[in-house]
């Protein structure tokens, strides 16, 4: 069963901040040390001193991103730069954006507080495999601050979309507390309301209650991390009712049906390799891949929306233009035979295995590590990479269905490492949820 709650949040003081684009931010794994400086920029108050704040060299166990966190929370909520809302409430996330393909859509979020239940029950699914690095950091913030900052990126089954047919009447009722936000991702229009009608939330919460299959979108380490938690929690405070807030995390929910949900690709930009040139490397793929020259890029890329999901295929840039194609998909049945059908199909699948790989020679190990490999939303750094003598090839993919999502996870299958990005991101500061020892939902 999929148990949420309304809570209690705590949320930015807007009569205190004035512009709130000033203090919400990407979520952390999204910010790289260029964005994290220009986020220190915006405000005093910005969110990422909580969520990813700079390092220092003197750096002790009594000072450090972590006490720092905890002193600017309970700093700003003394001064009233947070606030917490006086009733529980549900929050609703709208963003509206455009696709890379010029279409205009929206997709909605509900925030909540989700009861944490391991894998293995069934209700909550993760699609993608975690590394500790990131569980270690995560639980040293929880640890230190007693708060859920941020927002695990839920998808639910709803082919009626029942959920947001329920929050319909009140979001046209009510006008949004932040319209039209814009961060990192300027593109992208934010909306958000909070809910307080108990008839509205009694509603919503007893629709979500027998769903099963939820998928993690985005936030696998986050989520992790609160089961650890959990597990700390439940052990020095063993008399803890269930509503205890450790009990549960901060999700936006976002229905597998709505229109607005969009999977972008992500690129690879091989560099740093020097092993073969990519006429070479042409020459070696044709051991598994049927490779059609390209004129140009857009016909490169007309011949990737043509792709048969039978017969993965994906684009190769080294100044020239090409597309692979597998051949034969048994081959993947005969290299790894444990592997689910729904996996072996993959676009990311068929690229690391084969042609990352055994084409080219770059092992897993190196994968991992991103010695010869980067990632890419936007291919256009790619290709000007590959110009410009800085990097040897661009691999431009098809973005993974949300059919294959499905199938992978059901079939308890983790997908590769980059095989989605859903996009937009949910962002952070919005809202955050206290989870003390003495909070109960």
């Amino acid at each position: 069963m999929a148990v949420i709650r309304p809570f209690r949040g705590v949320r930015y003081n807007l009569q205190r901040i004035g512009d709130l684009s000033s203090v919400i931010t990407q979520p952390y794994d999204r910010i790289h040390d260029a964005e994290q400086a220009r986020y220190y920029e915006l405000s005093p108050y910005n969110f990422v001193r909580i969520i990813l704040g700079k390092r220092s060299p003197h750096d002790s166990e009594t000072d450090n991103v972590y006490t720092r966190a905890r002193c600017y929370g309970q700093t700003w909520l003394a001064e009233g730069i947070l606030v917490r809302d006086e009733r529980p409430c549900l929050y609703v996330l709208e963003q509206t954006f455009t696709t890379p393909d010029g279409q205009t859509r929206t997709r909605r979020g509900l925030a909540a507080a989700l009861q944490l239940t391991p894998f293995e029950e069934g209700t909550i699914l993760p699609h993608e495999r975690t590394l500790s690095g990131p569980k270690v950091d995560r639980l040293n913030l929880t640890r230190a601050t007693a708060f859920a900052w941020e927002h695990i990126f839920i998808l639910y089954p709803d082919e009626s979309n029942r959920v947001n047919g329920i929050l319909q009447p009140y979001l046209e009722a009510h006008p949004p507390v932040v319209a039209r936000e814009m961060v990192i991702e300027t593109a992208v229009e934010q909306r958000f309301w909070a809910v307080d009608d108990p008839a509205v939330i009694g509603a919503v919460v007893e629709e979500m209650a027998p769903k099963r299959n939820l998928i993690i979108a985005d936030g696998h380490h986050r989520y992790e991390t609160m089961l650890n938690y959990r597990e700390e929690m439940r052990r020095q405070h063993p008399d803890a009712p269930a509503d205890a807030a450790f009990n549960f995390t901060l999700v936006t929910l976002v229905s597998m049906s709505d229109p607005g949900l969009v999977i972008l690709p992500t690129h690879r930009l091989v560099h740093s390799y020097g092993r073969m040139s990519g006429k070479e490397a042409l020459e070696r793929a044709r051991e598994y891949f049927d490779v059609m020259p390209m004129a140009d890029r857009a016909a490169m890329e007309r011949a990737l929306r043509e792709a048969d999901p039978l017969h993965p295929r994906f684009g190769f840039y080294d100044g020239a233009y090409a597309v692979l194609t597998l051949r034969d998909p048994s081959v993947l049945e005969r290299i790894l035979p444990d592997r689910a059908p729904d996996w072996r199909l993959l676009d990311v699948s068929v690229l690391h295995e084969l042609f990352i790989e055994r084409v080219l020679g770059i092992d897993k190990g190196a994968v991992e590590r991103k010695e010869n490999l980067d990632y890419l939303r936007d291919p256009n750094p790619g290709y000007r990479a590959v110009d410009e003598g800085k990097a040897e090839f661009l691999i431009v993919m098809n973005p993974t269905r949300m059919e294959q999502v499905r199938a992978c996870t059901a079939a308890g299958e983790k997908m590769p490492q980059k095989s989605t990005d859903f996009y937009p991101k949910v962002i952070s500061g919005l809202v955050m949820m206290p989870i003390g020892v003495e909070e109960r939902l």
